[in-house]
């Protein structure tokens, strides 16, 4: 028999969009504070990795780490949410990062650099959770509200752009016998804050997400197998390791050109409202013109980016850089996304987010790896020039998806 189409009933997916829009809120309300968390980490993790590390190659291993910790966290995470349910699984995860904010202050303090890695490391789990907020907003979503919800999810990210920088800022310097310590102190109290607002989510109805029979649908290779799904990770490991790429070394390279802390943290601040500003209406774009054109578009904006990044070395041009990095992304990011979602039937949904954001994420972490090192021994072109093989392969991905007729999953 099979699964229930979740839009025959009109009027029941009016029902569903309002639960999906008292969702989408509330996700986007915890994407405004635990946005935050990734945004403390990239502006202070190699700042702090430069003092702690002997080996100064490992100045961004704290945001690597990070970054690894969110892609070793996305399966048990998904797993965990399919057991107790999103709402616990997020209150759980916003108590993970309460507690790996005070871990890496005591790092700091302490002057490990081990203990602080270990810090952001754990931090990153708590990465996994947010990471599939804007896949939680469509539990409950009809299919043409979905790509809004996933845009009003990722449009809470502005106000971590804000919050985030203005963080760092703020706390740098709030405990004087250990810099930068601060910041990680309040990356706890606002996860605290997250974990009172996630336990607003309310579950989506059985009916909306049908089951058939105990398999939970097709085995994850096939489903993995499948042109679109390749195409749509393609696009997403592009998208986001390419901006973690070029993010990771942004504020290294701004300080090591005679910038000040403040100036680096501002770049990172702009960078993010550039992410998550666009999201207000990324969602009726890829409506209006198609899910592939959006990504594309996408990319071609992180290879602008990088071409900005080679023109020069002033504040203007590493803060270009970082703005046009960030519409990139989410234009990229959303439509890739909204792909994955075409790959899948509802019952298997878990599986697939999971194996997408640990391909995505995996990518991410050895790309903020790669950044440190290459800033180190190759310098800031070396890192922009190597943005452009990337963008073509997936360009060429998306091109030739164009012109295959491929039905979706039913």
């Amino acid at each position: 028999m099979s699964a229930p189409s979740l839009t025959s009933d009109p009027a029941a997916s009016i029902s569903r969009d309002g639960l999906a829009r008292h969702n989408a809120l509330v996700l986007a309300c915890a994407q405004a504070l635990g946005g935050a968390n990734p945004a403390i980490v990239v502006s202070l993790g190699g700042l702090v990795g430069q003092v702690l590390a002997e080996n100064k190659q490992l100045a961004t291993l704290p945001v690597s780490l990070t970054n690894l910790g969110l892609a070793l966290g996305t399966i048990p995470a998904a797993m965990l949410m399919r057991r107790v349910g999103r709402r616990s699984g997020y209150i759980f995860g916003a108590g993970l990062c309460a507690f790996a904010g005070c871990l890496a202050a005591f790092g700091i303090a302490s002057s490990s650099f081990l203990i602080f890695c270990l810090g952001t490391f754990i931090s990153g789990f708590y990465g996994s959770f947010v990471q599939s907020y804007r896949f939680a907003a469509t539990d409950a979503a009809s299919d043409s509200f979905k790509p809004q919800a996933i845009s009003w999810v990722m449009a809470g990210g502005l106000v971590a752009g804000i919050v985030g920088p203005q963080t760092v800022i703020w706390t740098s310097d709030l405990i004087p016998t250990a810099p930068f310590a601060g910041g990680f102190i309040a990356q706890s109290c606002l996860a605290l804050i997250s974990l009172v607002i996630v336990s607003f989510l309310r579950s989506a109805p059985a009916t909306a997400v049908p089951q058939s029979g105990s398999s939970g649908g097709r085995p994850l290779l096939v489903i993995m197998a499948q042109p679109r799904f390749i195409v749509a990770v393609a696009a997403g490991l592009v998208s986001y390791g390419l901006m973690s790429f070029i993010m990771t070394a942004a504020p290294l390279a701004m300080v090591d050109c005679g910038y000040p802390v403040q100036t680096a943290a501002l770049g990172i601040q702009w960078h993010i409202l550039a992410m998550f500003g666009p999201s207000f209406f990324t969602g009726r774009l890829i409506s209006r013109f198609g899910k592939a054109q959006i990504t594309g578009i996408g990319l071609l904006l992180i290879a602008l980016a990088a071409a900005i990044g080679l023109s020069g070395l002033s504040v203007a041009h590493f803060w270009t850089t970082l703005i046009l990095l960030g519409i990139g992304w989410n234009f990229g990011f959303i439509g890739a996304t909204s792909m994955v979602i075409d790959c899948y039937r509802p019952e298997e949904r878990s599986k697939v987010q999971a194996a997408n954001d640990f391909l995505v994420f995996g990518s991410v972490a050895v790309a903020s790896f790669s950044s440190g090192k290459l800033l180190s021994s190759g310098g800031w072109m070396s890192v922009n020039w190597l943005v452009f093989p990337p963008v073509i392969i997936a360009l060429i991905l998306l091109a030739w998806q164009k012109t295959r007729k491929v039905p979706l999953p039913t």
